[in-house]
């Protein structure tokens, strides 16, 4: 898949598109004095659930707009794993993975405002410009100048922001599992971060917070209703906390992983159904809601099938998300209800029940790639500062950077409860109180 989907971007579509030339890829590097590269540890990409901890050069200013981080804290998220399976289009061996993480500022060019050499910053996991008609409204993921797919262009009629470390599908921008990283339009794309927030509570300020906030805030939920979230990773956890800050009434979590629905219950307090062995899910709800839901979120994956019919449309290659979920969400909502999509699928499903979606009046809702910039100072002034929001709850390790390999593994098959990672750098603050502790993501499930 990979081998076609690049071929088919560079030789039949004319290979990648122009964009602003101060958001290219990482092409210099920082040179020793005698010219040969400085080298850090980062998490490369090599093929299907092959991921490898290598050396590779330290990036260096290419443009007067730049930042270069020490990374302080990264992460392993959820969506990272379609990379990890080779289902996230034009990958190339040796990619730099990565969009959720912090540090310091090391080094920045000319043209950089209102950042200083030392500070404390979260990176944003797009990259946006700052200036074209989306990101005059923070709508960041929607950045025009930033992603030179030709491919994405193809598909969707339009192109997302370039993300940090997720494939040339979206810019090809080496990422953040690593111990420093080029940020483009570095005074955009950075939110500098107050001494009273730990490292702990700002770093899913990247992604987590914002995509699982926008998710909520995007499908109107409300005083008094009644609230389904598919997916209880991390989030689906925060989503639950966000609908019940914004009023609902109920909030009921589905998931098939044990360790996840015990922890929904324990650290968020909802209501939660087991869809493992092949429970029916919409029965269930409309048992505990009769009329249904009144927002349904879609806080899951694409890349697990659960009937054989999707199975096998997926193995050959008919399909590549499936719409199973999305089709359980629409039936169990209330007529007229709101089915939001803040899953990352990326491309072409079959069998949605598009009759059910039509006759109910259902608004089924694609969230798109959480607005970061729209929405993180935000979730930082309104609700973290003052303690509305502790995102730490969802924190269930912490592993140096060097145990990525195992960790994207044991993450992968959700051994030991994993939920949410602080994964550390040499550069790394001590752990902070109440936080867990750093341990060998080998000894994680033993």
């Amino acid at each position: 898949m990979q081998t076609a989907a690049n071929f088919l971007q560079d030789k039949i579509l004319g290979g990648p598109e122009p964009v602003d030339p101060r958001a290219v890829p990482e092409y210099k590097h920082r040179k020793n004095p005698d010219g040969t590269p400085q080298m850090m540890k980062a998490l490369a990409w090599f093929g299907s659930e092959k991921v490898e901890v290598v050396d590779a050069p330290i990036p260096d200013i290419t443009t007067e707009r730049d930042v270069i981080l020490k990374v302080t804290g990264t992460t392993v998220c959820g969506s990272d794993l379609h990379l990890y399976h080779s289902e996230i289009v034009t990958m190339q061996s040796g990619d730099i993975l990565g969009h959720e993480f912090m540090g310091v500022v090391d080094k920045m060019g000319s043209e950089v405002k209102g950042l200083k050499i030392g500070q404390r910053v979260v990176a944003s996991f797009q990259v946006a410009c700052g200036y074209c008609r989306y990101c005059k409204h923070k709508e960041s993921s929607f950045c025009e100048n930033t992603n030179n797919s030709s491919l994405m262009g193809f598909m969707y009629g339009a192109k997302d922001a370039g993300f940090f470390g997720y494939s040339h599908f979206t810019g090809g921008f080496p990422g953040g599992q690593a111990e420093y990283v080029r940020v483009p339009f570095g005074d955009v794309n950075l939110l500098p971060i107050p001494d009273n927030v730990t490292d702990e509570q700002a770093i899913y300020l990247s992604d987590v917070l914002p995509t699982s906030y926008h998710s909520v805030v995007d499908t109107e939920v409300g005083e008094g209703d009644v609230v389904g979230i598919w997916g209880l990773g991390p989030i689906g956890l925060c989503a639950a906390k966000w609908a019940l800050l914004k009023g609902a009434k109920r909030v009921i979590g589905i998931d098939l992983v044990q360790d996840r629905l015990a922890y929904a219950k324990e650290h968020v307090g909802i209501e939660v159904i087991d869809a493992s062995g092949g429970a029916d899910v919409v029965k269930t709800v409309l048992e505990m809601v009769p009329g249904g839901l009144d927002v349904a979120l879609d806080c899951g994956t694409f890349h697990e099938p659960k009937g054989i019919f999707h199975k096998v449309q997926k193995a050959l290659m008919l399909e590549t998300d499936n719409c199973e979920t999305i089709n359980e969400c629409i039936v169990a909502v209330r007529k007229r209800g709101r089915v939001g999509l803040i899953a990352a699928y990326s491309a072409f499903t079959n069998g949605l029940n598009i009759g059910a979606l039509m006759e109910k009046g259902v608004r089924l809702q694609g969230n798109g790639q959480a607005p970061v910039h729209k929405h993180w100072e935000t979730i930082l002034n309104d609700y973290i500062i003052p303690g509305k929001f502790d995102p730490t709850f969802m924190i269930t390790h912490r592993v140096p950077l060097e145990d990525f390999k195992t960790l994207y593994d044991k993450f992968d098959k959700r051994v030991g409860s994993i939920e949410k990672v602080f994964v550390e750098t040499k550069f790394s603050n001590p752990p902070s109180a109440n936080c867990p502790k750093t341990t060998r993501a080998a000894d994680i499930g033993n």
